[in-house]
């Protein structure tokens, strides 16, 4: 398994929580596929979307191309499930290049235990 999937080794978590608009989301997915480039294929990269902003990931989103070309660069785009379960969608609703985490607060805190960098956008 690869190093960003299990949590070991280096990794950054960039992280949003709360309202989340269409042109945020997409700077937040810039962010990412720019810290790929510079930090190379060894680093976990990981986007975690709490909060009422899960919505963007649906797959019917207009952001699911962006969402699906950043998830091609090896950076895994994840949705709490307790936001999910808040904003009425499942797991099935998500855009396919979308994971989740069952709460976002409990994987923030893993990864950071794990050693990982956080970011916050």
């Amino acid at each position: 398994m690869e190093p960003n999937k299990r949590g070991d080794g280096r990794g950054l978590l960039i992280h949003s929580a709360g309202q989340l608009e269409r042109d945020a989301l997409a700077g937040i997915l810039r962010s990412a596929a720019n810290a790929r480039a510079e930090l190379g294929p060894g680093v976990g990269i990981e986007v975690v979307i709490q909060g009422p902003g899960v919505t963007l990931l649906a797959s019917n989103s207009p952001s699911a191309e962006s969402i699906s070309s950043t998830a091609q660069l090896d950076v895994r785009i994840l949705a709490c499930g307790n936001s999910l379960r808040s904003a009425g969608l499942a797991a099935e609703d998500l855009a396919p290049a979308v994971d989740t985490v069952p709460a976002a607060i409990a994987h923030l805190a893993q990864r950071q235990w794990g050693g990982w960098a956080y970011v916050r956008l």
